[in-house]
Formats: structure tokens, C-alpha cells, sequence
């Protein structure tokens, strides 16, 4: 049966009940076309130069985003350190009154805010509600901690810029945002160029209308990155992307003494080395493959002890050939409103680019060597008639990628996994560290005490064993070793330390030029 839009989900209903919740935010032109304005100096204005905001699910044209200049950023960025100095006056109880504010708000806005998403970055429902209730939830747990995590210590001296990629708008970029206003500084965003553009005006605008001092500018990361990362004004700066962007924004901070949170891929590894309960790991690997491995906590690295390789083969190959995926709103004729919205591990990457470099690299590394054991094809995945695929990629797995090929060192970011074969648990480790550093890392191994042993030479932030770890919520603290993080970890009281000021010559944990500092993981 031919699949077709579940009703009411239309990106033209979703987008006009964004713009009836918070018509400031956004400028609809006579022939039609919506424009979302950018949140600066106190107001919503309609700057900057247009251009065209595709999504990822099916190549349409979802609405205009106006870029600003450099010129017009610095002029945000005085006004922002003019709000951060009143808010920083304004008594704790009343910065609690309007976070909580917000937050109603933003619930009421829930399902909004997670269709939106589901159309500007290609997130399944459910992982859609998800990154919207994370962010809701993760702040209330604030609200309830903040009097003890601010006792003895300041706001920041200017606003936290905030740079973040498109992957989790609300439950990384909003989240911090918001626990940063509470902890008495005002905040500037730079919307993520691929995506959530229309889901961060909607936030902004509930937040704006709180009574918050926030900023949300749009524009080129080349263009923005000079005046949001140093100019004088700015308190702190927090990033979250790539290693290339990464690197430049913390090479830019260099000759200052800026605080900064920025956090970079890694290549994030689970070992298996004297393991036998597979019954327990087939969940996990199932697990895995959520939101196409898009997300800087994901595990595409496998590294398996030889003698186990068949019996991890037995396991993960019918869970990578079980994997759903295809457009997260394509429903069967027989769906009425009310029943549940397509069940995906998955939709598409964030562009057409992303999935065709995808591709280069698979193939690339095929071509050095490395053994397909699986590649998924996406006549599997459920689609529109018609629709525009580009950006969609089925998932794949690769045995023994070459030393050369750009997958054996960095994380595709993306639904294509890499499978290490070893013989000695120095070979585990040594494969396990291949990008020297990263966010997160399991161990696969029936003796917790052997696992344990060998996870005291991973070069992860947090260890799994016999289980996955990720970003944490509420009071668990995050960061990464290595080149997957610079600058102040965050998680738990540890988010709110980097953005305040406590005694003198206190040190933070972080990874920094003259000292590395690790809390309890």
C-alpha cells in the first residue's frame, strides 16, 4: 500500500502553528514565503539577507533564515553584555520565577516544538519529544538546585555565547541556555546552519516573552565566529561540533583568558574481549543505531576479540538488517488520527552533502580494503511516492577498515559502523584510543573486575561496562578526554561552576592548557 503524510503533520500546519504561538518571531511575505527574524538588541528584527532553509526529510523548501553580517552581530553582542550586567543584579528569586515561566510555556508548545524538529533535522517522533522533554525536565531539576549550586559564587563578568551543531537544539543548546540564565548571565545562540532554525525561534521567543536577556542570531559560522567567540564583552563561550571548528574556535580563544566549554568528537569505541552474554548486548546495538548515529555519544566502532567474532556477527548482523528507517511522517492508509506516529530508529542524514560524503567514505574505505559485511539498501526504507531521498543512507558495517581510510580514526556521524578485529588486550586498548580522545567508551566482558582494569587506560570521559553511557542528565557531569574536549566540563553542578565565578584561584575541572582535572564519572 502506498505510503502518504500523516494528516495534520504537513510542514505548512506545523510551521503556521509556530507562527501563531509567537508571531514576533517571524515575517510572512506577500507571495507567501515565511522568514524568521533574528532576536537582537532587546527585540525581534527583520535583518539580515534571506535565504533558503531546506529540510532534510524529502529537499522542500521549508522557510527563509535571514543571515546577519559581523557589523550587526558586534551591535547584539553590546547590547547583550548591556542586558548581562542588569541581570546579573536581579535577585535569584526572580530569575527562578521567569526560568519557570519559560518552561510552562514551552511546555505547552511541546508537541510544536518536536514536529518542528522532526521536519528541519529529520528526527523520528519519538527521539523528537524525547530532545524536547530532556530539555524541560533537565531544567526543572535545576530550578530545584540552583539556590545550593550558586551559594558563594557570581555571575560570569559578560553573556555566554553559545555555539552548538543541529543535532539536539532543545536538550543541549536551549537546556544550557536556560540553566545559564538562572546562574545569572545573559545568553547569545548562533542558530546551527544545517538545522532548527524555526525550533529555536519558537524557544527564543517563550523565552524573550519571560523576560529573559537572550539572543539568537543567524549567520555564517566564518562571518560570527570572530565577533561571538572573541569579542571583549563575551563571559564565556560553549561549544559543540567537530573537531575542524572545534579547533579553530579554541586556537581563537588562545591569547585570552575567556571561559570556555567546547566540546568535539570522538571516536567512540565498545570493546568486546571475554564477553558471552549476548542476549544482553543485542538490546544495546538496537539501541545504537538511533537517530542514525548522529550524535556525538553514539558507538560506531566495534572492537572485537578474534575468537569472539563470529558470535558478535551471530548478534549484531539481524539487528543492523532490522534497523527502520525512511521519512519519520509516512504512514500507511490505514493510520487515523490519534494512532502513533511511524516507529524509525531513524530518517535521514542532515543534508543531501552529509549522506553523499557518507557514501566517498564507505566506499573509499571498501576500495583500501575494508570487508562489507553489511550494506543496506533503501528500497528497505519506508518513503512517500516520489519523495527526494538524498539525504537518507541505509546503514552499513565494515570489517578491518585500512589504516588510511578516514573511517578507521573519525566517527562517520552517521548509520555506518566499523568492526576491529584483535588479538591482545594491548591491540583492544590501542584500537579502542584510535582518535585520541572521545566522549564516551564500553567494554563488553563478563569479568566487571577484568573490564574495570582495562577501562583505566581508555581514553573516554566515561566508561561503560557491559552498558552504553551517554550525555547524562540532571546531576551527571560531561566532558571528554584527549581532543574531544578543551576547556570546562559540564553535567551536574559542574555546568553551573563553568559559568559562574567562585574564590579565587579556584580550578575547575576541565581540560585546560596548564592543568587537566577529572571529576568522579
Amino acid at each position: 500500500m502506498a505510503l502518504h503524510l500523516a494528516p495534520g503533520t504537513a510542514w505548512a500546519d506545523t510551521l503556521a502553528r509556530a507562527v501563531a504561538a509567537a508571531p514576533e518571531a517571524f515575517d510572512r511575505t506577500t507571495d507567501g514565503h515565511v522568514t524568521l527574524r533574528n532576536l537582537a538588541e532587546g527585540e525581534w528584527r527583520s535583518i539580515g539577507t534571506p535565504s533558503a532553509v531546506r529540510t532534510p526529510v524529502d529537499n522542500t523548501v521549508l522557510a527563509r533564515l535571514s543571515r546577519v553580517d559581523a557589523g550587526t552581530a558586534r551591535s547584539a553582542v553590546a547590547a547583550a553584555a548591556t542586558a548581562h550586567r542588569a541581570w546579573a543584579a536581579t535577585p535569584l528569586a526572580e530569575r527562578k520565577s521567569r526560568v519557570a515561566a519559560a518552561l510552562d510555556e514551552l511546555t505547552a508548545h511541546r508537541d510544536t516544538l518536536a514536529l518542528l524538529l522532526v521536519w528541519e533535522i529529520g528526527k523520528p517522533w519519538r527521539l523528537a519529544c524525547a530532545d524536547v522533554d530532556r530539555a524541560l525536565d533537565g531544567v526543572r531539576w535545576y530550578l530545584d538546585q540552583i539556590d545550593r549550586q550558586l551559594a558563594a559564587r557570581d555571575p560570569l563578568p559578560g553573556p555566554v555565547s553559545n555555539i552548538a551543531s543541529w543535532n539536539y537544539p532543545m536538550s543541549v543548546l536551549v537546556h544550557a541556555e536556560l540553566v545559564q540564565l538562572l546562574a545569572g548571565n545573559a545568553v547569545i545562540a548562533k542558530t546551527p546552519s544545517q538545522g532548527g532554525a524555526a525550533c529555536l525561534t519558537l524557544a527564543h521567543a517563550v523565552m524573550h516573552r519571560a523576560g529573559l536577556p537572550a539572543t539568537l542570531l543567524s549567520g555564517g559560522g566564518e562571518e560570527l565566529s570572530e565577533v561571538l567567540v572573541r569579542a571583549s564583552e563575551i563571559g564565556a563561550v560553549a561549544f559543540v561540533g567537530g573537531r575542524s571548528n572545534g579547533g579553530k574556535v579554541a586556537a581563537a580563544l588562545l591569547d585570552t583568558d575567556k571561559r570556555h566549554m567546547i566540546e568535539q568528537e570522538g571516536l567512540n569505541a565498545w570493546g568486546i574481549w571475554n564477553f558471552s552474554r549476548w542476549d544482553t548486548l543485542a538490546a544495546h546495538l538496537r539501541k545504537g543505531f538511533e537517530y542514525g548515529k548522529q550524535r556525538c555519544t553514539a558507538y560506531p566502532r566495534f572492537v572485537v576479540q578474534r575468537e569472539l567474532v563470529d558470535a558478535f556477527l551471530d548478534v549484531y548482523l539481524p539487528v543492523i538488517r532490522s534497523v527502520r528507517f525512511g521519512h519519520p511522517l509516512a504512514v500507511d492508509p490505514t493510520w487515523r488520527a490519534g494512532d502513533p506516529l511511524p516507529e524509525l530508529d531513524f530518517g535521514p542524514l542532515i543534508s543531501a552533502a552529509k549522506a553523499d560524503e557518507l557514501h566517498r567514505k564507505v566506499d573509499e574505505a571498501v576500495r583500501a580494503g575494508a570487508i562489507p559485511i553489511h550494506r543496506g539498501r533503501l528500497d528497505r526504507g519506508t518513503f512517500l511516492p516520489g519523495q527526494d531521498t538524498s539525504a537518507y543512507v541505509a546503514p552499513a558495517a565494515l570489517l578491518a577498515p585500512p589504516g588510511r581510510s578516514r573511517l578507521m580514526h573519525s566517527e562517520p556521524f552517521g548509520p555506518v559502523d566499523t568492526i576491529v578485529v584483535v588479538d591482545t588486550e594491548q591491540e583492544l586498548l590501542a584500537q579502542m584510543n584510535a582518535s585520541n580522545g572521545a566522549l564516551v567508551a564500553s567494554l563488553a566482558c563478563d569479568d566487571e573486575e577484568e573490564a574495570a582494569k582495562l577501562a583505566v587506560d581508555l581514553q573516554a570521559f566515561k566508561v561503560g561496562i557491559n552498558k552504553p553511557r551517554s550525555r547524562g542528565d540532571r546531576e551527571e557531569p560531561f566532558g571528554g578526554r584527549g581532543a574531544s574536549w578543551k576547556g570546562a566540563f559540564v553535567g551536574g553542578d559542574l555546568l553551573v561552576r563553568a559559568v559562574t565565578v567562585g574564590e579565587a584561584g579556584e580550578r575547575l575541572y576541565g581540560n585546560f592548557p596548564d592543568h587537566t582535572s577529572y571529576p568522579t564519572t
